[in-house]
């Protein structure tokens, strides 16, 4: 079988959560939401691990989670920092954080030599997502082509009990590749349908069983020079916003889409996504878990010590 390699973006870990809650148990033998991810990975096909962190937090991640994963798999570890662009720019005064999940990407094209799997940290995917971009990108290689992919949840697996999440919603050819994604900010489960709202004031319906990304990326590495291209191209066009705008796959694929020179396959699943939007959402999550830990999916001990 052909070399597959997981990136893990973990680079974001602290700095949304105010620490490093991510990785706060979830399993039962201590294991956090992304030991799921590998062990899925691992079990599917893919051969390496490649995380994308933060300097300052390198040390508690690679104690914490990295020492029990290298035990597994070929691993290696991507920094991403501000300090990252292209030549003839610097870091804006103000600016305080990385440019965003294609930056860091960028950050690990050394890294990252075959075909390979980006995801987030703090996501719960399923099995079936990794064995289903195993298939295609080993099917890729094996004809001699390379066509992006992108796992497609249903809109209504993906929300939070708790309070509004932001999605990609998809748009879908008739022949299954992605067409384009709306970023949509503010989205929420009401006792008639689900909705989003624009403003925070006007409330629009959306289709539960619309295919959602949840930054489960499928890609050549050839990547890595479409998004060189694009990098620079994304700073000029956001000088004005350049304290906050952010480098983001789905742009920056929609981009590829639009001048012709990416094909998304869009693969279905109907599995359930999990993670941590809200604190309220941690037990609910542990809960997931052991219903699976029971039923045999996963053992009680995902990385037997010794």
């Amino acid at each position: 079988m052909a070399s597959l390699t997981l990136v893990v973006m973990a680079a974001g870990i602290g700095s949304r959560y105010g620490g490093l809650k991510q990785i706060d148990p979830v399993g039962p033998s201590g294991e956090v939401v992304l030991d799921y991810s590998v062990y899925d990975a691992l079990r599917s096909g893919f051969d390496r691990v490649v995380f994308i962190i933060r300097e300052d937090i390198e040390a508690a991640f690679r104690d914490r989670i990295g020492r029990r994963i290298e035990g597994a798999a070929d691993t290696a570890y991507v920094l991403q920092s501000l300090e990252q662009l292209p030549p003839g720019f610097t870091v804006p005064e103000g600016r305080t954080k990385p440019w965003g999940t294609a930056q860091a990407l960028l950050a690990c094209r050394d890294e990252v030599r075959t075909p390979f799997l980006a995801i987030n940290a703090d996501d719960y995917y399923g099995r079936t997502a990794f064995e289903a971009m195993a298939g295609h990108l080993g099917a890729g290689l094996s004809e001699g082509k390379a066509e992006y992919a992108m796992v497609g949840y249903r809109l209504e697996n993906t929300l939070s009990e708790h309070g509004t999440v932001a999605r990609g919603v998809c748009k879908a050819a008739a022949d299954g590749t992605l067409v384009g994604i709306r970023e949509l900010l503010k989205i929420k489960r009401f006792p008639d349908g689900i909705k989003h709202t624009p403003n925070g004031v006007d409330w629009e319906p959306l289709d539960p069983a619309s295919w959602t990304s949840m930054n489960f990326w499928g890609f050549p590495p050839d990547l890595f020079i479409e998004l060189e291209r694009l990098f620079p191209e994304f700073l000029r066009r956001n000088a004005a916003d350049i304290l906050k705008a952010e480098f983001l796959i789905p742009e920056a694929v929609g981009e590829l889409i639009a001048e012709g020179r990416a094909r998304v396959r869009i693969l279905p699943t109907r599995e359930r996504w999990f993670g941590v939007t809200y604190p309220q959402d941690r037990p609910l999550f542990r809960a997931a878990i052991l219903e699976l830990v029971e039923a045999g999916l996963y053992p009680r001990e995902l990385w037997p010590r010794g």
